[in-house]
């Protein structure tokens, strides 16, 4: 790696945006020094430790995101003895103690936490910092939290006396201020101070009347500043005991310096230790809010980091996962890759190099993206390397390189006498001089800037040697023999950029395994090229590539036409899964339900039993105590009447739930073995948990979700039923004769003779389930509204100009948009002006259930006119 790879595939842009998120200024500056890292175990714990850190910021506990000062340049004055820090200087090591030893808890997090728990990776770490504990006490004896001097009793008395003395001269200066006949003397009545000492604005021309020690002439010669001359002993006490109070102030920084030097071995570890957690941290902002994820690495790598002994134990990077997947570190693949750099208009790509594959030649359309395909790639795999998530899907999987080399753009330089073609081989020689079989190379247009036939063979014999070297490659050329290359040396895949026929237009796309055309002349007929010269030039190349052509456009549509019965089969998948899910949804609340009912029931019954005996035991007390007659028999006879119809009537009511529930149950049964049912699968669906759709229906109620609610077919000679608890299907001959006799007085339900296949059989109505004859189309499942995109959320809202009830329903919008979209913040540029949308929008964030902190921006970032939101 060099700085030209670096400055080619602008990896200091990416570093900056990381350092912007860092909350010290010297971690920010050790950032932007890193380099990747090639050695795999280190990448890996790297990797490792920023995932952890990531995940403790998901973790939704409160991290306080307070500045570190910088204090590094402090250090090396302890080691000289006698030195004394000035007050700002011992403030900003205690306050970075204090604050480092913040962040060092927040990172080791509560042991009884089963939120987050540190992992080994962070535990190593945070067991290797001394105890500078001390440092902190020491500092905050003498100052206190805002930075001020305590009153120490070492200052307390000459503070004192410092305060007797103002007072007396305040009060013989007062004598001057509060008289009539001096006060007409005075340009001022409020004392003034020149160089320590108190004096008096006096008019030039009353210069007699006050006598004193002139200290200044205002430029225009009207007023003198003149110490009272019996003031002058007053001034010369306080001067006199500030000094004492400066030299004791002196000498409590000194030996304070002192004692804080006894640890500066420690406190320099400290401070080594807590710049790499905040440069961990940093990393890990960046990657929360780009949404990254951490590329998986070979197997080889994982294993070199197991064998260290440290587990990342983190969503992200599961060290035990990658080492026994298939996946190895011949493995290269990029899934749904944004460039970093071109924001929402950047289109995602998929590059895979699976084992064996380690060149890759892309070809396509100008401008179709073959150059920012290889940026991206190149950049990747730095960022991955320097342990930072990428904008790319889950299952990206990146090796470790060695050396990461490209050549891409116009290097030609008029000053060195070099040609585009002369810079591209210089730039080549020395990339194949130092490429290794660990190595990731990226040329852009190779072979370009010279004779075609020429080019095409020195980019074949590049080729040639970079694949002897086992060099990982991916080269774009607009060449056609390099096509043919690839088809016919192992190890090689074709590629291109899609492009579309209809719109003349690239769609920034790549297809593995295809070989593309360049579409030179469709682009430049875009681009308002005459059609004469379009013509003329069609006419030329016709004869010499209509095969070729014809070829690689029926390839490009049959891989259209795979992608796109790939997806239809996803869909389907999907459709299915969730049509499974919802049957087992709706037996899940029937039986719920059902369970209900039952439990209802016996409630019921038991009420009526426990009054019921009360009523018997009355009167059996009425019996014993006197005769038995008539009445008292009369109502022995009507309890036990009345008794009896109060439990038919709860049979009753229990059998109507029963039937419900059990005409229900059939019908999803019926509905999962994917026949046609009587009845809206939605809308009915509903009433049946409530154990009411047959009365519902019978009372032509209603309408389900998806429409009108149909009538079921009628049983009856000829209907088509799914019979038994096997569901065969069967056809109703005529309703069975020794059932008919029962019906309409109140006996059980009737039985049909029903036909399956050849046998003829009685079964009661309750096994019968009536079906259609033809299958009806099916509501769709999932509408169209519920797959509406959601509003997007931006990373900075701007609600300057807006009134504040516009403003807040912006702000609540975009609240919600981030919380769907899983944007963990975002700033809100409000401006500063009154100060009324800064209130209510902090107003507003203080009630907001979602908001985790709110805070000012940092001042270069906009300070009190943005405010910068954290997501729970």
């Amino acid at each position: 790696m060099n700085e030209r790879t670096y400055r080619l595939l602008e990896y200091g842009e990416i570093i900056n945006r990381v350092a912007r998120c860092s909350m010290s200024e010297e971690a920010a500056a050790l950032i932007l020094e890193e380099k990747p890292l090639s050695d795999p175990a280190a990448v890996e714990e790297l990797k490792a430790r920023v995932s952890a850190l990531l995940d403790r910021m998901n973790a939704g506990e409160g991290e306080k995101r307070e500045s570190l000062p910088g204090i590094g340049p402090l250090l090396p004055r302890l080691n000289v003895e006698g030195t004394s820090l000035e007050a700002e200087e011992a403030y900003a090591i205690g306050l970075f103690v204090q604050r480092g030893e913040t962040l060092k808890n927040w990172i080791a997090g509560n042991p009884s936490n089963t939120v987050f728990q540190a992992p080994a990776v962070l535990q190593t770490l945070l067991a290797e910092f001394p105890d500078c504990s001390a440092v902190a006490v020491e500092v905050f004896r003498v100052f206190d939290r805002e930075g001020k001097l305590r009153d120490l009793p070492e200052f307390r008395a000459i503070r004192r006396r410092i305060q007797n003395l103002s007072a007396d001269l305040e009060a013989s200066v007062s004598r001057y201020t509060g008289n009539e006949e001096t006060r007409r003397m005075l340009q001022s009545t409020v004392p003034s101070q020149r160089d320590g000492r108190t004096v008096l604005a006096v008019k030039a021309n009353y210069r007699g009347r006050i006598r004193g020690i002139v200290h200044e002439v205002s430029a225009t010669g009207q007023t003198l500043f003149i110490e009272l001359e019996e003031s002058v002993e007053k001034n010369n006490d306080i001067l006199i005991e500030q000094r004492r109070l400066d030299a004791e102030i002196h000498r409590v920084l000194r030996e304070m310096t002192s004692r804080i030097a006894c640890h500066r071995e420690a406190l320099a570890a400290f401070h080594a230790g807590i710049l790499l957690l905040e440069r961990l941290r940093t990393k890990a902002r960046y990657s929360r809010e780009t949404g990254g994820h951490f590329a998986l690495p070979g197997s080889d790598a994982a294993n070199s980091f197991a064998a260290t002994g440290t587990n990342a134990n983190s969503s992200a990077v599961t060290v035990s996962d990658t080492a026994n997947s298939a996946v190895n570190t011949s493995s290269l693949v990029l899934k749904q890759a944004r460039h970093p750099l071109l924001g929402a208009s950047a289109v995602p790509i998929d590059i895979t190099m699976a084992p064996g594959i380690r060149t890759v030649i892309v070809t396509g359309p100008n401008t179709g993206g073959k150059t920012v395909a290889l940026k991206t790639l190149g950049l990747f795999a730095l960022m991955n390397q320097c342990g930072i998530a990428l904008p790319a899907a889950e299952g990206t999987v990146l090796p470790v390189f060695d050396g990461i080399y490209a050549d891409i753009g116009d290097e030609q330089s008029i000053s060195q006498s070099l040609s585009t073609f002369s810079a591209h081989m210089t730039n080549i020689a020395d990339i194949a001089e130092k490429a290794g079989s660990n190595s990731l190379v990226l040329l852009d247009e190779l072979g370009s800037g010279t004779d075609p036939g020429e080019g095409s063979a020195i980019a074949m014999a590049i080729l040639d040697h970079l694949i002897e070297k086992r060099v990982r490659l991916i080269a774009t050329t607009h060449h056609g023999v390099l096509k043919n290359y690839g088809y016919t040396h192992e190890g090689v895949e074709n590629a291109s950029m899609e492009f579309d026929g209809r719109t003349l237009s690239p769609t920034y796309r790549i297809l593995m395994g295809i070989p593309g055309e360049s579409r030179a002349v469709d682009i430049a007929a875009r681009n308002g090229l005459s059609a004469d010269i379009i013509g003329r030039a069609r006419s030329y190349i016709a004869e010499e590539r209509s095969d070729v052509s014809a070829l690689i456009t029926g390839l490009k549509e049959k891989h259209r036409e795979l992608n796109a019965a790939t997806e239809s089969a996803r869909a389907e998948e999907l459709r299915l899964r969730e049509d499974r899910r919802r049957a087992d949804l709706k037996e899940l609340r029937l039986r719920q339900k059902e369970a209900e009912i039952k439990a209802g029931g016996m409630g019921r019954l038991h009420a009526l039993l426990s009054e019921s005996r009360k009523t018997l035991e009355n009167l059996v007390r009425e019996v014993r105590e006197g005769e038995l007659n008539r009445e008292k028999t009369v109502k022995v006879k009507d309890f036990l009447r009345d008794l009896e119809a109060a439990v038919e009537a709860e049979d009753a009511a229990l059998e109507a739930e029963q039937q419900d529930i059990d005409g229900e149950r059939r019908r999803i049964e019926a509905e999962a073995a994917g026949d046609e049912r009587w009845g809206d699968s939605n809308g009915g669906m509903d009433a049946a948990v409530n154990g009411r759709s047959r009365r519902n229906n019978e009372r032509g109620g209603g309408k389900g979700r998806g429409g009108a609610l149909q009538e079921p077919p009628v049983l009856g000679p000829g209907t088509e039923v799914l019979a038994g608890e096997q569901r065969r299907r069967g056809r109703i001959i005529r309703q069975d004769k020794k059932s008919s006799g029962n019906q309409g007085s109140g006996g059980s339900a009737p039985s049909w003779i029903v036909e399956i296949g050849s046998l003829k059989m009685s079964m009661s109505e309750k096994e019968l389930i009536p079906v259609r004859p033809s299958a009806e189309e099916r509501k769709p499942l999932i509408s169209a509204a519920d797959l509406a995109p959601a509003p997007a959320a931006r990373l900075e809202l701007s609600i300057r100009g807006m009134r504040l009830e516009e403003a807040l329903e912006s702000l609540r919008r975009q609240i919600d948009a981030a919380v769907l979209g899983g944007l963990h913040g975002f700033a809100v540029i409000h401006g500063k002006g009154e100060g009324i949308l800064q209130k209510g929008v902090h107003d507003y964030l203080k009630k907001d259930p979602a908001v985790a902190d709110y805070y000012f921006s940092r001042p270069e970032l906009g300070g009190f006119g943005r405010t910068e939101v954290i997501l729970k």
